[in-house]
């Protein structure tokens, strides 16, 4: 499993909107940035993955962007950035993804 580098994670956090009900946890070595409980964008390895609605989602892909993920395991409903995405553009795909995931449902706090 590719493991990010310090600069990987700083430009992440960097891009992650600083708006309530935003957060940026650990996730299995990664970073996931969560909306009120649900991962709208993640960090695996240098690749910035976003879940976006199904109309950006076929943009994206015109762009060429990949699966996320582990290779094996994609995680489904996201999208890697092309590395071609500079980070003006990067932050505004991120700021997508946090306002369509925005739309769902909290996800309870688990007990424990």
């Amino acid at each position: 499993m590719p493991k990010p580098t310090d600069r990987d994670k700083d430009r992440f956090r960097s891009l992650v909107p600083a708006v309530a009900g935003v957060e940026v946890k650990p996730m299995f070595g990664q970073l996931g940035a969560f909306v009120n409980g649900n991962m709208f964008a993640g960090l695996f390895g240098s690749g910035i993955g976003v879940k976006v609605d199904e109309e950006s989602r076929a943009e994206l892909e015109r762009m060429g962007a990949g699966a996320f993920g582990p290779e094996d395991r994609p995680m489904a409903g996201y999208l890697t950035l092309p590395e071609t995405v500079g980070d003006v553009e990067a932050a505004a795909w991120v700021e997508r993804a946090r306002a369509h995931v925005a739309t769902f449902p909290p996800k309870a706090r688990k007990k424990g």
